[in-house]
């Protein structure tokens, strides 16, 4: 009974604390699809909850940081959405692929058509960006969630290195290593499929002679076999003949 009565006060506990705890991990994240490398185009996922229980998400407004400025930004189109992309003269044009670009996204909003995002659900907006910065870690993408009921929601609080979480956290874009030298690759596998070209010939050498090896000794030890039965009837004629 005891021990019941601990199970049930110890179930109780854990379902508060993650009730407790769910409110603040509700917030608008982006993720990328698998990686987001430095100099490289991704495509990247706004998950956007809805954290109220009496109104709707209908907007979202996302910034794109004017110090490492995106030539490309290009959404998906999201069923009940719609999508408007603002672009901005840059102080500085950028080089992409030998070529002066002097305007780049500095905004992108999704307004809702119908009902929007209700209460206990969520929508994820997807965008495909690049070129991504070489000499930086991570993208800050603030953001603006409006509500049906006229409130806004401003995620635009940067994090800092060993702080807590602010309580409204901006977006925040990891970006890892950048990727290998597309023609680099493809002549180290070259080289690989080459290599390993030379490995299975060399093995299917080895294992040709190691049959025929292996067939030889077999005809042989047939041979001796026969040759040996044949001497032991030869012999027992021999024996009889004697006898005789």
């Amino acid at each position: 009974m005891n021990v019941s009565r601990i199970a049930v006060a110890g179930g109780v506990a854990a379902s508060a604390v993650l009730l407790l705890a769910g409110p603040a991990f509700a917030h608008v994240s982006v993720q990328p699809q698998g990686q987001a490398a430095k100099g490289g185009y991704a495509t990247i996922n706004f998950k956007v909850p809805n954290e109220r229980d009496n109104a709707s998400t209908v907007k979202l407004e996302v910034n794109f940081p004017t110090d490492h400025p995106l030539a490309s930004v290009s959404p998906q189109a999201v069923p009940g959405w719609k999508i408007d992309v603002t672009k901005s003269k840059l102080a500085e044009p950028l080089d992409v692929h030998g070529k002066k670009i002097n305007e780049a996204v500095s905004k992108v909003t999704w307004t809702a058509d119908g009902s929007g995002i209700g209460p206990g659900y969520f929508q994820q907006f997807p965008l495909s960006v690049g070129q991504l910065p070489e000499d930086t870690d991570q993208l800050v993408l603030k953001a603006l969630q409006t509500y049906s009921n006229k409130e806004v929601v401003r995620w635009i609080e940067e994090p800092t290195d060993g702080g807590e979480e602010p309580e409204n956290p901006a977006p925040v874009l990891a970006l890892t290593a950048p990727a290998a030298d597309a023609h680099g690759s493809a002549a180290d596998d070259k080289s690989s499929d080459d290599e390993h070209a030379k490995d299975t010939t060399a093995a299917a050498g080895k294992e040709s002679s190691s049959s025929a090896g292996d067939n030889t000794a077999r005809v042989l030890g047939v041979v001796g076999i026969v040759v040996g039965i044949l001497g032991v009837a030869f012999g027992v004629l021999a024996g009889r003949r004697r006898t005789a």
